[in-house]
């Protein structure tokens, strides 16, 4: 085939990657890939020097026969002239600043290897085709087009919505789970075929070897590679496969979320004095909604001051600050060092509603915040130093996250406890949360029962704190004496 106009293909398809993802589309979405990627079957890829995360997608390439503008769903299949195979490559290393768009992590030259042989797409149901993938001759994926979430002639129908499909374009339509990294020494090899259709037309296999290249980027006219253990993850297909452990199991179960719920501020941070714990509060932040009482655990994301250089090279493209945001899993609290900068915002609307679809129960910054009545209207609690029309970088470069920060005057670490209400927000060490909440609540009862005393005309000394003799009566009163 001689080389394409256009290459479009799509970010998820198959329910077995989306599945693997944890996400899965309402509709397709794409991303260009420069004609210059294409390759043959025999060819090499390079991994470029100073990466470690090249990963191959068994795909089945769709090739363009007749043009297609603005195509029917039913009609859209006939437009399609031939079906091969295509190892959609990519660099994961690079994803970062062209997240979503993808122009460098997979348009680097021979990332689109496609062939050997064309199958004739009036020879094959759409439906019934299937795509493998080997490495090193080990079989690492197998899927049909029964598990695609939306159907090839889909595709077709909807990019013509938007632009002409012309003879000789490919859409490459997706990769199924099992996509992984590969190193240099690895040969990979794709095929697509039609077990069912008569003759089993087949692609024959698409191979490609990895080498290793020796040229660096250079920093001083772009940004170089970056990875962290979300692309490791993302990568490999899973935390085992990329050689990292486990996720650590939320310390916040649905009981004791319940109990702190319950618990204020004043009367955990009490106890915490209690147990020798005076540095737990975040000082100097308040409610964006009034009233709203939030508890989690704590996801960390740190911002450097301002450097003109830096934020060159860190601010932009998908930086840490849209990393966390993106990342944040549900009842989790994104808690920010802006170094108690309120003269910049550190989140705006977007970002908010990022984190309330993620399931976010909110933010804390000593910083200030971006659209602030805007974030309110969202719903998503946010405890900061107050609002400010400007945006991040006029104080801030996003650095880095899931990292230990400090936060109004406070350390936090990953997994750490938060709560806030209207008294303000603290921090509470995971291992003593159990105790904490379950002794903040006793006070509370024992508080309330004070309460009553001084209402009905009693003086507060002796009674509150508790001498012995009230003691005596509160435990009588309430059947929480030793002997109960």
């Amino acid at each position: 085939m001689t080389r394409p106009g256009k290459i479009i293909a799509i970010h998820l398809s198959y329910a077995s990657r989306a599945d693997q993802r944890g996400r899965r589309p309402a509709a397709p979405s794409y991303f260009f890939k420069p004609a210059s990627s294409v390759g043959v079957s025999g060819g090499t890829v390079e991994r470029p020097a100073g990466t470690e995360l090249l990963a191959f997608e068994g795909e089945i390439a769709l090739v363009i026969g007749t043009p297609a503008r603005r195509v029917s769903l039913d009609d859209a299949w006939s437009h399609v002239g031939w079906v091969t195979a295509s190892n959609d490559l990519g660099l994961y290393d690079l994803r970062a600043n062209d997240k979503g768009s993808n122009v460098r992590s997979k348009g680097g030259d021979g990332y689109t290897p496609l062939g050997p042989e064309l199958i004739d797409a009036r020879a094959v149901d759409p439906a019934a085709l299937r795509v493998r993938a080997w490495v090193n001759g080990d079989l690492r994926q197998d899927d049909t087009t029964a598990g695609l979430i939306f159907p090839l002639a889909q595709l077709v129908a909807d990019l013509s919505q938007h632009f002409t499909l012309e003879s000789g374009d490919v859409i490459l339509t997706g990769t199924p789970a099992g996509s992984s990294v590969i190193v240099p020494g690895d040969v990979v090899e794709i095929e697509v075929d039609a077990p069912d259709a008569e003759g089993s037309p087949s692609s024959g296999r698409l191979v490609t070897t990895v080498t290793q290249g020796d040229v660096p980027f250079d920093a001083e006219v772009g940004s170089l590679p970056a990875v962290d253990d979300l692309q490791r993850t993302e990568a490999w297909g899973s935390r085992e496969d990329a050689g990292l452990p486990p996720e650590a199991t939320s310390a916040l179960s649905p009981e004791l979320r319940a109990k702190l719920m319950e618990a204020p501020t004043a009367g955990l941070s009490s106890q915490l004095r209690k147990r020798g714990h005076h540095s737990c509060f975040i000082d100097g932040v308040s409610a964006n909604l009034p009233g709203s009482k939030i508890v989690g655990t704590a996801k960390t994301l740190r911002f450097v001051p301002f450097r003109e250089d830096l934020f060159a090279s860190h601010g932009g493209g998908y930086n840490a600050q849209k990393r966390a945001f993106d990342a944040v899993g549900e009842g989790e609290i994104i808690v920010i060092e802006a170094r108690g900068d309120a003269t910049t915002g550190t989140l705006g609307d977007i970002l908010a509603l990022r984190a309330r679809a993620r399931g976010a129960a909110g933010v804390v910054t000593d910083g200030g915040v971006r659209d602030f009545d805007a974030v309110a209207e969202i719903g998503l609690p946010v405890f900061s130093q107050g609002a400010h029309p400007s945006v991040l970088g006029r104080r801030h470069v996003p650095w880095d996250s899931d990292v230990t920060i400090s936060c109004g005057g406070a350390t936090v670490q990953p997994g750490d406890i938060i709560v806030g209400d209207g008294d303000g927000v603290i921090v509470i060490p995971p291992s003593l949360a159990e105790q904490v909440a379950d002794d903040a609540l006793a006070q509370e009862i024992e508080d309330a029962w004070i309460a009553e005393q001084v209402a009905a005309g009693h003086p507060v000394d002796g009674l509150f704190p508790l001498n012995a003799a009230w003691r005596e009566k509160y435990e009588a009163a309430t059947g929480t004496g030793a002997g109960s």
